[in-house]
């Protein structure tokens, strides 16, 4: 075995992976195809490139982005800390130079004692050391490949199809019924009902509205069991109602009737904090996706969580495959990180792979293995990708829905959003203590 830690991608969850491995003292060698292999995407040689928006999202303590990145800094994030040198105007957002901020990533990784850089791809996943695999949704064809052997093919996807997820305490309780087709098992789902009048003011909306433009390299096949919304509605007025909206197997109790369509959500983790609008993944621009949503009965004033989409992104169906040390379930020796792993989003992409590096780094020096809890924004964001039902398995960015619900509810949003924010930082700096990472 060797006595390094083998690191295999130079993004934002690489480099942080290698950051933190390195700074808990353990030898780290980065692999990064670039220059020598290129990507559609990517236009320099840099780490940490970031190629589509220059925003790392809210940077506000009070969201849940706010929070993930608090915690990144008192971790040292090096991600996080180039942000914040390269940071240009963006009201309560974290967005950045792209460039200053790549190349003070390299150039700090490149300074670093413990961290070697090699720009050659890796083609295979090495059998002789404790590995980082966090390639991104531009893996090569080779490594896909070989992470296809290793994981089994049927667990790693190449583009996802995201629905909208919805935050539970701002759907209107009182317009919805909760039911299952036929009254099947439990009655699982909150159903949004429709009138014809509703639905046709919808359906208008839906078809007339504006879309996200793909990038030559995002340009993916559509396929009938992930189609986006507005491309089933296309097809005729009637289409949605054999689809994702239609209302078989369900009556209304308010009225004892079956409405003329149904938007189904599903519960989106344990807490019921959150729920997912069930066959609505879209390209609609995420401005588009609120106006129109919201014209569905008990969603007037929705709080999305995430928008929906569907983009090209490598990805593994992690609760099948991922213990919550971001190890491999059959091959402790290898780690995942980035967006591999259903993240969404830089920031937790990176914070993803600083905790595969820390991992990493104890397990390379046969300590135990730090798993931070799930009341903060690292342990929420992990928790989802470890342990959500591998049958609906999508990619997510952090939100407030993936913390667990409060000792005591709050019904005012800010000062439930702060104590959620008291409780992370709290636990956050115990684990840290716990773990020697202080």
């Amino acid at each position: 075995m060797r006595d390094d830690i083998t690191i295999i991608g130079g993004g934002l969850a690489g480099s942080e992976a290698a950051w933190q491995a390195a700074n808990q003292g353990a030898k780290v060698t980065l692999y990064e195809m670039r220059p020598k292999e290129e990507t559609a995407a990517h236009k320099t040689d840099y780490l940490a490139e970031i190629v589509c928006s220059n925003s790392l999202g809210s940077n506000d303590s009070l969201s849940a982005p706010g929070i993930l990145k608090d915690e990144m800094r008192r971790l040292n994030s090096l991600i996080i800390r180039m942000a914040d040198e390269a940071r240009v105007p963006a009201g309560s957002a974290l967005a950045v130079d792209r460039d200053q901020f790549a190349l003070g990533v390299t150039r700090a990784l490149e300074a670093h004692p413990n961290v070697r850089i090699l720009r050659e791809e890796i083609k295979n996943i090495p059998e002789d050391s404790i590995s980082i695999i966090a390639t991104g949704p531009l893996t090569s064809q080779n490594l896909s490949t070989s992470i296809s052997a290793l994981t089994q093919s049927k667990n790693l996807y190449f583009f996802d199809a995201i629905a909208p997820i919805i935050d539970t305490d701002s759907i209107d309780m009182s317009k919805v019924f909760r039911a299952s087709r036929y009254d099947k098992g439990t009655a699982d789902y909150l159903n949004c009902p429709m009138d014809q009048e509703t639905y046709d003011r919808f359906y208008d909306a839906l078809t007339q509205a504006d879309r996200v433009k793909s990038k030559e390299f995002e340009k993916i096949p559509y396929f009938e069991g992930c189609l986006p919304i507005e491309v089933m509605a296309e097809r005729g007025q009637q289409t949605l109602l054999f689809g994702p909206l239609k209302p078989v197997g369900l009556i209304d109790p308010k009225t004892g009737t079956r409405p003329y369509a149904v938007l189904q959500l599903r519960s989106e983790n344990l807490h019921d904090t959150c729920y997912n609008m069930v066959g609505f993944q879209t390209k609609l621009t995420y401005p588009e996706q609120k106006k129109i949503f919201r014209m569905i009965p008990g969603l007037e004033e929705a709080e999305f969580l995430r928008c929906g989409s569907i983009h090209r992104n490598t990805f593994m169906n992690s609760p099948d495959l991922l213990k919550n040390t971001l190890q491999l379930k059959t091959h402790e020796r290898t780690f995942f990180a980035g967006q591999l792993i259903g993240v969404e989003g830089y920031v937790e992409a990176a914070a993803s792979g600083g905790l595969a590096g820390i991992n990493a780094a104890k397990a390379l020096a046969g300590q135990t293995i730090a798993i931070p809890p799930n009341t903060t924004a690292h342990g929420a964001l992990l928790n989802y990708i470890t342990t959500s039902d591998a049958k609906y398995f999508q990619p997510i960015n952090t939100n407030f829905g993936l913390f667990p619900p409060l000792p005591v509810p709050i019904r005012d949003k800010q000062e439930k959003r702060k104590k959620i924010q008291q409780r992370a930082g709290e636990d956050f700096n115990g684990w840290m203590t716990q773990s020697g990472l202080s």
